[in-house]
């Protein structure tokens, strides 16, 4: 039965036979973006095989590199206070406190602030999702009237710095226009100016712009509108760019520091980040190596999400650009 009209409706055998195939053809696609940069073949000459183990050696050099302070954070919250700041630097802690992370995780109180911090991230993600997605609809699919002003202006956006429009952004929190209501320390006040990203919007503009019009117009054949068109569909078609603006809206979030702090005084509020800082100020009275290990353990989630869902993420890349 059609997806779109009454149940005693059926489809056309032309538009469903199509559908399948540009489903099909969307699919070959998809594997096509996964395969490799270079070829075995390639890999069996002298040259290329000796520039392909050249490259890779640096890099494994910068990763390196790169850890160092991730490993420095993770064995400082092992060490007592005194072991941090010792000179020479232990390479590894001489006694390890594994007690440093228990104790971090009851005198900071940090399950109020993981559990502030994941329902931030959850509102983020749905907002996100909601506004980017149903614009970048609307842009690729419906072609509004002046739909390139539109996205040179979402360009335009990109190019000045967050902290340009940080003032009159907190004036308009602190007394919505028309309204006359505050969102200082409230969680709406950290989501709502973040729902429309410039950013989110293009990449999913330019992956739904992807997406066969036959696609589009074998739909509309079984009588579906532009609602059902978005639903059933673009959204289907479209998990690898959301899954990539779910996790970038996820880190972006949990990392988030400068808002937050300058919304949320309420200690009851705060996210992980924000209360971090304020246990890092000398009259917190925290010793340093439990400061160290709830770093450590803010650290944590971001590292496994992006280890559990590295292969999205890639994926998503490979198959969004950025069109004109």
């Amino acid at each position: 039965m059609s997806l779109f009209v009454k149940d005693t409706q059926e489809p056309t055998v032309r538009s469903r036979s199509l559908r399948h195939n540009l489903f099909r053809r969307m699919q070959d696609n998809t594997d096509a973006s996964e395969r490799t940069l270079i070829s075995p073949l390639t890999l069996q000459r002298p040259v290329s095989r000796t520039l392909y183990w050249l490259v890779f050696i640096l890099l494994a050099l910068f990763t390196v590199v790169s850890l160092g302070p991730v490993y420095w954070m993770f064995s400082g919250g092992l060490k007592t206070s005194s072991e941090i700041f010792q000179t020479p630097p232990t390479f590894w802690p001489v006694h390890a406190q594994w007690s440093n992370y228990v104790q971090a995780w009851q005198v900071m109180g940090l399950l109020l602030y993981f559990t502030n911090t994941l329902l931030l991230a959850l509102g983020a993600v749905i907002l996100q999702i909601l506004v980017s997605a149903t614009a970048a609809y609307a842009l690729s699919k419906l072609q509004p009237a002046g739909k390139d002003v539109i996205q040179f202006c979402f360009f335009c956006t990109l190019m000045v710095p967050p902290v340009a429009y940080l003032v009159p952004q907190f004036v308009n929190i602190s007394n919505l226009p028309f309204i006359n209501v505050s969102l200082v320390n409230s969680w709406s006040g950290v989501l709502l100016p973040e729902a429309a990203n410039a950013f989110n919007i293009l990449i999913l503009k330019s992956f739904f712009d992807g997406i066969p019009a036959e696609l589009s117009e074998a739909a509309r054949l079984d009588g579906a509108n532009s609602w059902q068109l978005f639903l059933r569909i673009i959204i289907p078609l479209s998990r690898p760019a959301l899954a990539v603006v779910t996790i970038f809206t996820v880190v972006a979030t949990w990392k988030d520091f400068l808002w937050p702090l300058l919304v949320l005084s309420d200690s009851n509020v705060q996210s992980l980040m924000v209360a971090l800082y304020h246990e890092s100020q000398p009259n917190a009275g925290l010793p340093f190596n439990y400061f160290i290990a709830g770093l450590v353990m803010a650290s944590v989630p971001p590292i496994l999400l992006f280890l559990l869902f590295q292969r999205q993420i890639i994926r998503g890349i490979n198959l969004t650009g950025l069109k004109g």
